[in-house]
């Protein structure tokens, strides 16, 4: 796919999902190259198993996208689990006001989306190696981001305690999930409720592109009170006995 069938077929999957607001030729260009540059890095490294280009424009970026009207001006934006760069890198890119910190515990694939992100010349962006239930009791991290954001990481009860952490007083945590999150929040009300967070807004969406739509939920989680000091827990007691 070269960049003009690439833009036209962007363009259009954006109007049709309601992010034509965004779209502009600039970032158009830095999206393409992202996906050029995952491709190939691909074939040495595992980053995803979507390797057909438009199923990676709307199941990746477009996806990444969805958390877009959640996000503050001027927000710190943390990404749990951000894996090859979702949402993060896209995030990046459509809204330059943020400061978005990519998180993984795998350094290969922080290492992949800090250089990604130098290419693409994000000019607030950091990506670090850490193990999210040890990170979040670093005072430089706990309670200090407006926004943390987290795609099909976990299950929603293990996820609200690694990632509500983070949140700062008034700050939101955004699960990104598919259809069956409804099943999960309410696996997870007790846990969310312990961890200071109180669930706001959800928002299903389905995604339009080529063939069947894929159906997303996401679920905004207020903080609105801090974390007790214990959590998060070790990850082993976390998925031996979620919240």
């Amino acid at each position: 796919m070269d960049f003009t069938e690439f833009n036209d077929f962007l363009n259009t999957v954006m109007a049709d999902n309601g992010f034509s607001h965004l779209a502009d030729t600039e970032k158009s260009r830095k999206l393409y190259f992202l996906m050029q540059h995952m491709l190939e890095v691909g074939k040495s490294m595992n980053l995803t198993a979507i390797k057909e280009e438009r199923a990676i424009i709307v199941r990746h970026f477009l996806d990444s996208l969805t958390v877009e009207p959640f996000l503050p001006q001027n927000a710190k934006m943390l990404d749990v689990g951000c894996g090859a760069g979702f949402p993060c890198l896209p995030v990046g890119i459509f809204r330059p006001d943020l400061a978005v910190t990519a998180l993984d515990s795998t350094e290969k694939r922080i290492h992949y989306v800090q250089s990604t992100a130098n290419h693409l010349a994000l000019p607030r962006f950091t990506a670090i190696a850490a193990r999210a239930e040890e990170l979040g009791h670093d005072p430089a991290h706990r309670a200090q981001y407006d926004i943390v954001t987290a795609r099909a990481v976990a299950a929603l009860p293990v996820l609200a305690e690694l990632c509500l952490p983070f949140v700062c007083l008034g700050g939101s945590f955004v699960a990104m999930k598919a259809k069956r999150g409804n099943e999960e929040l309410a696996a997870a009300e007790r846990a969310i409720t312990r961890l200071g967070g109180s669930v706001v807004h959800t928002k299903s969406i389905t995604l339009v592109g080529e063939g069947e739509g894929d159906e997303r939920l996401l679920i905004e989680i207020k903080k609105v009170k801090p974390t007790p000091a214990d959590l998060p827990r070790p990850y082993a007691r976390i998925l031996k006995k979620p919240l």
